[in-house]
């Protein structure tokens, strides 16, 4: 038994204008494009969990104001 999760692999097909947004995030994070699509997937899931419970999820100000509210559908 090893301590590696298993991985699951599939393909996706994108538009060459969200492979360059991926390849530049993936810069940016100093990761991969794979990385960039988990971190993303683990913001939805806080986005969605947060609208579940009534909250909102956004951007805020140091002051704590709410600046940019993500909407979720």
């Amino acid at each position: 038994m090893t301590d590696k999760k298993e991985m699951i692999r599939f393909n996706l097909d994108v538009s060459p204008e969200v492979h360059e947004t991926l390849e530049k995030l993936a810069q940016k994070i100093g990761g991969t494009k794979s990385d960039v699509l988990r971190q993303a997937i683990a913001l939805m899931q806080i986005a969605i969990i947060a609208k579940e419970n009534g909250k909102k999820f956004g951007i805020v100000e140091t002051n704590q104001d709410l600046t940019t509210e993500i909407m979720i559908p």
